[in-house]
């Protein structure tokens, strides 16, 4: 517990550093345990580049904080829900300057198309620069449970990482280490991508 404790913090202050959850933005998880199911996570409404492994939370399969001081973020639930349905090991909420943008354009196609690039290589399962993934992009919704649903629909065929319009993304992996490396790898094509279409705008 201490070790994902130190390491789950560290990776914040990390992601935090390169501007992808300023603020009080982003959600952070770690699976601890799996039977019962116990998740470690930083508390809702704090800055995420600050937290000291003393500050996270112990959160039950029911979203509740069954250890530490603070509240439970609401978007617990789709932290949750991706666990359940991709047997994810740590899940990672970034709220990117791209991310946020792209998944507000592409709202209405559903999807960003990443092609092409060899970093797609970083993705579990990817071998070839030669293949195109899509990253599922679903609408915003306050209702944490109507989201999470929304959501399952479109895990299957994830490249570990999905996009909330106008919110983020998230990505995961088996452990944190993966969710970590999927984490920066999507966030990496998602910058391309949106570098390309401002050079296709401007020739």
């Amino acid at each position: 517990m201490v070790q994902a404790a130190e390491e789950l913090t560290s990776t914040m202050k990390l992601l935090h550093q390169r501007g992808w959850c300023d603020g009080t933005g982003g959600n952070f998880s770690v699976v601890v345990n799996q039977q019962p199911l116990r998740l470690l996570m930083a508390p809702s409404g704090v800055d995420k580049g600050s937290v000291d492994p003393v500050d996270l939370i112990e959160v039950n399969s029911d979203a509740e904080v069954i250890r530490g001081c603070g509240k439970a973020s609401a978007e617990t639930l789709l932290h949750l829900r991706i666990i359940d349905c991709c047997g994810a090991g740590a899940v990672l909420h970034t709220h990117s300057i791209t991310g946020t943008l792209l998944s507000k354009v592409e709202l209405a196609r559903g999807c960003v198309n990443l092609q092409g690039w060899e970093m797609l290589k970083g993705l579990k399962g990817v071998t070839t620069h030669d293949t195109r993934v899509s990253v599922p992009v679903i609408a915003n919704n306050q209702d944490l449970q109507q989201l999470s649903d929304s959501a399952a629909t479109r895990l299957n065929d994830a490249p570990h990482g999905l996009l909330v319009s106008g919110h983020g993304l998230y990505a995961w992996g088996e452990n944190l280490k993966e969710a970590r490396r999927h984490t920066e790898i999507l966030e990496f094509l998602l910058e391309l991508t949106w570098r390309q279409s401002l050079l296709r705008i401007h020739q």
